[in-house]
């Protein structure tokens, strides 16, 4: 009898198919490190204790999507082990920071699925969400992938496409306890810029850019425990290049974003997400955001800023999302909307 794991593929799932994911992971001040060591991440919420603890934070918390990589990465095995591409995101939200010393561990529940049209592969969608060693939820959010068929004639499963939410409503955003932005230090942030100083529609070039190496890509796929063969096997494609982990241009993207969003402290919300274009080890990517709308919350000091951050390689232009026919431009590799919060 085999012992090894195939993984699923689209005929194995069904709607409403709750998946417990293995193995749980605790976090510790490495992760922190190599992250801010793959990235050009230095939001001060983040990097220092001192700072975390005069918003009311205590100690501070890991960045928010090292929390995102280590629950998505738990589901590759179950989810997109198979997958020829991870699509998008909706319904995302952030229930409380997690420190060093936490244990994650993540589940999910099929609540999608649509065959293609070629009959070779299709698309489910999933519920994810990560919980701590105390059981509480961290973080939740729905994405959905193309999966190939183990089988071309399998039966085609019956259709179902999720209603899902276009934006998750600013009232049902989590603020983390405690967090207090009236004794904000903007020189220690290192950006003057408060919720006031952004106009909805207003652009902001992110100026700086970072090359792709393959060693840094293939670090932080073993980093997440992301098994994905699209992100470790070089035969797995007919062109013999491994994908770049989407959730690394993530990181990218929202580290370069510094540059102009510094006081934009925590995701709290991820409203969509798409990944446009493949990435490349070689790639250069810059980045851009657009402010889509700002909100108030009920913690002192602290309001909510709503984000496009796109990434893009050569040849992207701050502003341009998509060509005359309506399509992602060809230099858009990531579409992400989410909710950070930023001193008002």
């Amino acid at each position: 009898m085999a012992k090894t794991n195939p993984g699923r593929f689209f005929e194995d799932y069904a709607v409403g198919q709750v998946i417990a994911h293995a193995v749980p992971r605790t976090l510790s001040g490495g992760e922190r490190a190599l992250y801010h060591a793959l990235y050009p991440a230095r939001h001060a919420l983040y990097s220092s204790d001192a700072f975390a603890a005069a918003c009311g934070l205590g100690v501070a918390p890991l960045d928010d999507l090292i929390a995102f990589h280590t629950v998505f990465g738990k589901t590759v095995p179950d989810i997109s082990l198979n997958a020829v591409a991870n699509l998008g995101y909706a319904e995302g939200r952030w229930h409380r920071p997690v420190r060093a010393g936490d244990t994650l561990r993540s589940q999910s529940e099929v609540i999608g699925l649509k065959q293609n049209s070629n009959g070779k592969s299709g698309v489910v969608w999933v519920r994810t969400r990560g919980l701590n060693q105390r059981d509480e939820l961290v973080l939740d959010y729905v994405r959905w992938v193309m999966v190939r068929k183990r089988d071309t004639d399998a039966p085609a499963p019956e259709t179902v496409v999720p209603d899902l939410a276009e934006v998750v409503a600013a009232s049902d955003l989590v603020l983390p306890e405690g967090l207090d932005f009236t004794g904000y230090d903007f020189t220690l942030a290192g950006e003057p810029h408060r919720l006031a100083d952004y106009e909805i529609g207003e652009v902001i070039d992110h100026v700086d850019g970072v090359t792709v190496e393959e060693a840094e890509h293939m670090q932080a796929t073993r980093l997440w425990q992301n098994t994905a063969k699209v992100h470790f096997d070089a035969t797995f494609r007919e062109d013999g290049r491994r994908l770049i982990y989407g959730g690394h241009v993530i990181s990218l993207a929202r580290a370069l974003s510094f540059n102009g969003l510094a006081n934009a402290q925590m995701i709290v919300g991820l409203n969509g997400g798409a990944h446009a274009n493949p990435c490349f080890a070689g790639d250069t990517v810059r980045a851009w955001s657009e402010v889509l709308d700002k909100a108030e919350t009920s913690a002192p000091g602290v309001g909510a800023i709503r984000l496009r951050l796109v990434a893009v390689k050569a040849g992207g232009v701050p502003g341009a999302l998509r060509g005359e026919d309506g399509k992602y431009r060809p230099e858009v590799l990531l579409d992400l909307d989410y909710w950070a919060l930023m001193p008002v």
